[in-house]
């Protein structure tokens, strides 16, 4: 299989079905896509025709030994498929990512577990007292959109900032937008990624948000991600190594912590992704590979718990998928994956820990089934592979055959 350049579009949180360890994460029966078109079946079937072509219901019945429930199934495909299971210890971003890129987060995170109260008191003090701040609010497991209409009026009035956290090891700030400042979140942020270091916490979040009062307060796209750096180089930093281009487009450049990245593109929203995507598919040059994170699914649709809206944004982006196709150059490979599961049917807000699919498509090359594969880093080594770079000490290279 001859190629020069690899897109690799990550629909965040598209799981296909509860991986075996699911019930350590209180996840077990969780199934981001199959409950979706269930919910769809109802009325009418989830239709993912380009998708399916590329082997996404196929993938699924790999995980589930069964169809999602109504879609249309394609009686040939032209793309390969796989489903994944993921090895890292957390069901988060970074470790999704990192796993795919060949270095799987087999440590413990560190986490804030308690409801209330999650944040230890020593921790806050040293925010407050190196940072200047008039104090805090929140410090407590919260859902995004709930808590900045909750306390957003009290941090207009007062100028605290609000901290939150969730299942995940992260700690997000909330802060105005205009009143706060951006700069100055951001900077907020940037220390509290250096406090937080020693206690193995794998993202600080800067959660800006604008609006006057709690009946209109909305997240912008300014959010940034400070997170650890991987502890090995990424199939990505042995690419700029080896004289390769990596393009990271969306929230990668944050979630690598910036490494092995030549060149970040900040975009929010699907339709800035993909026009993003599609113009750097003009110019990347060969040896290159172009990393593309698909965020509302995750954001919008899993953590808000709306299985229509999630349904609707994947028939969007399948409507999508015939623009990139067209852009495909003979020797490019497109490969589609995801992070972790968000099951929008679930109890919480949380992710949940699931397979994952992997398909991949290049002009001419035949379809076939790549099974179940024991961990995302797969796809790393499959990249390793192709471009000749050192291998990675996790995965397992695709036997694709021209």
């Amino acid at each position: 299989m001859q190629t020069n350049r690899i897109i690799l579009l990550v629909l965040d949180s598209l799981g296909i079905g509860a991986s075996a360890d699911a019930e350590d994460f209180g996840d077990a029966g969780a199934d981001t896509l199959g409950h979706i078109a269930d919910v769809f079946a109802r009325d009418q079937p989830l239709q993912l025709p380009k998708l399916c072509q590329l082997g996404l219901a196929h993938a699924y019945q790999t995980s589930t030994a069964k169809f999602p429930t109504g879609m249309e199934i394609p009686t040939t495909l032209k793309g390969s498929y796989a489903c994944a299971k993921e090895i890292s210890s957390g069901k988060d971003t970074p470790s999704g990512h990192w796993e795919m890129m060949g270095v799987p987060a087999l440590w413990d995170w560190g986490y804030f577990p308690d409801q209330d109260s999650s944040f230890p008191q020593d921790v806050l003090d040293e925010i407050v007292q190196r940072s200047g701040i008039p104090g805090y609010l929140g410090n407590c497991h919260a859902s995004g959109t709930e808590i900045i209409a909750r306390l957003g009026e009290q941090h207009l009035k007062t100028g605290k900032p609000i901290f939150y956290t969730s299942a995940d090891s992260v700690f997000q700030i909330a802060c105005h937008e205009q009143s706060y400042g951006l700069e100055t979140l951001y900077e907020l942020c940037k220390l509290c990624r250096e406090i937080l270091n020693p206690l193995n916490i794998g993202r600080v979040i800067a959660r800006p948000f604008v609006g006057s009062c709690a009946e209109d307060f909305q997240r912008t796209g300014n959010r940034h991600d400070y997170c650890m750096k991987p502890p090995y180089p990424t199939v990505l930093e042995k690419l700029i190594t080896a004289g390769g281009t990596v393009i990271g487009i969306g929230k990668i450049g944050d979630i690598f912590a910036h490494a092995g990245i030549s060149e970040e593109i900040r975009a929010s929203g699907h339709p800035s992704l993909w026009r993003e995507t599609l113009a750097a598919m003009d110019r990347a040059p060969d040896q290159s590979m172009i990393m593309t994170n698909f965020v509302d699914f995750d954001a919008l649709y899993g953590h808000r718990r709306d299985p229509i809206g999630y349904g609707k944004a994947l028939e969007e982006f399948d409507r999508q998928l015939p623009v990139l196709f067209e852009k495909l150059r003979p020797d490019d490979l497109l490969i589609l994956t995801a992070d972790h599961g968000n099951d929008p049917t679930w109890q919480g807000t949380d992710h949940t820990r699931e397979h994952v699919p992997i398909l991949l498509y290049q002009h001419d090359l035949p379809a076939s089934n790549l099974g179940l594969r024991s961990t995302f880093a797969d796809i790393g080594q499959t990249i390793a592979q192709i471009f000749q770079l050192p291998p990675s000490a996790h995965g397992t290279p695709f036997q694709i055959q021209d």
